[in-house]
């Protein structure tokens, strides 16, 4: 999906996500086989309800069929990220302050690759971390893969 398309479909989504109390959290085109997938992922503290869902997926595609920014045949899921979901964008990295992470980075970091602790945020492109009582700041760029760890 080109720059454009994409930032056209976010803003409709968002628009209809927004009327609700919900985030977009990612908004991405696909291939699953022969078929494209417009996937949209939605969520907000708390959570996103299945029929919250059904609900942005039907506004959402009425808008889509009048607009058409997507040229040819694709099928929309709205969905929620789920427990333990992978923070792709920074604003992840704010919104879910206070949760338990789980970080990647490409290379050692203090002497390590791998850190679970408190996400404390995201600060001039440093990822803040509080592992043990010691804070740890990973370089953005340095993130292989943020993930929640879910909480029982």
């Amino acid at each position: 999906m080109a720059r454009g398309t994409e930032q056209l479909v976010e803003a409709m989504a968002e628009e209809v996500a927004g009327s609700r109390g919900l985030t977009v959290v990612d908004v991405e085109l696909t291939r699953r086989g022969r078929q494209r997938v417009l996937r949209v992922i939605l969520d907000r503290p708390g959570g996103v309800q299945l029929d919250e869902c059904s609900q942005v997926s039907e506004e959402l595609s009425r808008m889509l069929d009048i607009e058409d920014p997507i040229a040819g045949s694709y099928v929309l899921e709205v969905s929620s990220p789920g427990l333990d979901r992978v923070l792709r964008r920074d604003r992840e990295f704010e919104l879910f302050r206070g949760r338990v992470v789980s970080v990647r980075t490409f290379a050692p970091v203090e002497g390590k690759r791998e850190f679970r602790g408190v996400l404390l945020g995201l600060e001039q492109g440093q990822v803040q971390l509080e592992v043990e009582g010691q804070r740890i700041v990973i370089p953005r760029e340095q993130v292989a893969k943020a993930q929640l760890v879910p909480q029982i």
